[in-house]
């Protein structure tokens, strides 16, 4: 079976976690591997891929500034530790993506923003504006608020759910460990890395075992459930070794690693979810123009519905309906029903007056709509 080639892929999330970009022994962030990283991104960046970073590191660089105990922290030791370590984080990819003519973006997130569907559609837009002034957003947990209850607790499937929610195409995990092997490595001497997986079986899954490092949160059994949220939302996903230099590079030259892969794409596994796994909670129904407009791949523009129902807030899944109520597809909608009411048949132009505040241009946007007969299998 042949492996896809990183230069393939359009849109690139690569998580890093804390054992590689944090030296335990210094508390200080291993730059000079970090440095090295950023030139295989670059490369890819200047190629014309997307590229975001998922990047863990701020408990384990704030906790050495602070002088806290190795070891597992209480809640708001690990806040503290989190608040001190971000800054240096943020500014350590800051600085690395400048030197190669990029620039970075902070986005801190929580469980909710990649889970409620009105904050998942705010991270969502706010990392596609981002990648389409060609920055790159450096993305991790906020775990200066971050509680048990309402955590992630590992970057890997946080990664994933970023991947899914930026429409990604590919999901690289460095990690410590050369990939998926059909049994401990460490244990057994003749265990053998499975250097592709063509889909994630209850086998595939027993071969995952627990945590790796100290101060990482994440082992096997992390990644294969990053790999489940990767692969279902049309991102392929790769577990490789991070520890040598240029890791990403060692990928492109052929480096072992074990290669997730998907039947589907990012379009097509979001359309599905749209179509399938939303309960629609109203009804737009739009004009003969609005239609033609919305056949000929455009989005939803305000001035093209003539009616909204329901009681839905912006991000909930709505029927739309043309001008004979015929149902022509389902959408994620941009409004809440009482603003929807008010700008409905408006001109984009002049929504800011009907509101007060500048709203947005469209009432779904093409990549939030499916339409009968858009192919989703």
């Amino acid at each position: 079976m042949s492996l896809p080639s990183l230069q393939d892929f359009k849109r690139i999330v690569i998580k890093v976690g804390s054992s590689l970009l944090v030296d335990s022994k210094r508390g200080e962030a291993r730059r000079d591997w970090l440095h090295a990283l950023v030139d295989d991104l670059a490369e890819l960046h200047g190629a014309g891929a997307d590229i975001l970073v998922v990047s863990s590191g701020a408990v384990a660089l704030g906790r050495s500034v602070l002088g806290l105990p190795q070891g597992p922290l209480k809640l708001e030791d690990s806040q503290a530790a989190a608040s001190v370590g971000q800054i240096a984080l943020s500014r350590i990819w800051a600085e690395a993506f400048a030197k190669r003519g990029i620039v970075a973006g902070q986005i801190l997130v929580t469980w909710q923003d990649t889970e409620e569907r009105r904050r998942y559609l705010n991270a969502r837009e706010t990392v596609s504006r981002l990648l389409a002034l060609r920055a790159a957003p450096v993305i991790n947990e906020n775990d200066t608020v971050a509680t048990a209850e309402i955590r992630y607790g590992d970057n890997d499937r946080l990664a994933a759910r970023v991947a899914t929610m930026a429409s990604a195409d590919l999901l690289i995990l460095l990690s410590d460990i050369t990939g998926l092997y059909d049994a401990p490595p460490a244990q057994n001497p003749d265990a053998k890395l499975i250097p592709v997986v063509p889909r994630i079986t209850a086998e595939i899954e027993a071969f995952a075992g627990g945590a790796a490092s100290e101060l990482s949160r994440g082992g096997m059994r992390t990644k294969i459930e990053a790999g489940k949220i990767a692969t279902s939302g049309g991102a392929h996903m790769v577990i490789a070794d991070g520890r040598q230099n240029n890791p990403v590079g060692r990928i492109a030259k052929g480096a072992p690693c074990t290669w997730f892969l998907t039947p589907s794409t990012p379009v097509k596994a979001r359309k599905k979810w749209i179509a399938g796994s939303l309960a629609p909670q109203g009804v737009v129904t739009i004009d003969d123009g609005a239609a033609r407009a919305l056949a000929s791949g455009a989005s939803l523009l305000p001035a093209g519905v003539t009616a909204v129902e329901g009681d839905f807030s912006r991000g909930d899944s709505v029927i739309v309906r043309d001008a004979h109520g015929g149902e022509i597809g389902r959408g994620l909608v941009g409004y809440d029903i009482g603003m929807a009411r008010k700008v409905i048949g408006r001109n984009s132009r002049h929504i800011a007056d009907v509101l007060g505040v500048e709203g947005r241009t469209e009432m779904i946007h093409r990549d939030d709509l499916v339409l009968a007969g858009d192919p989703i299998e």
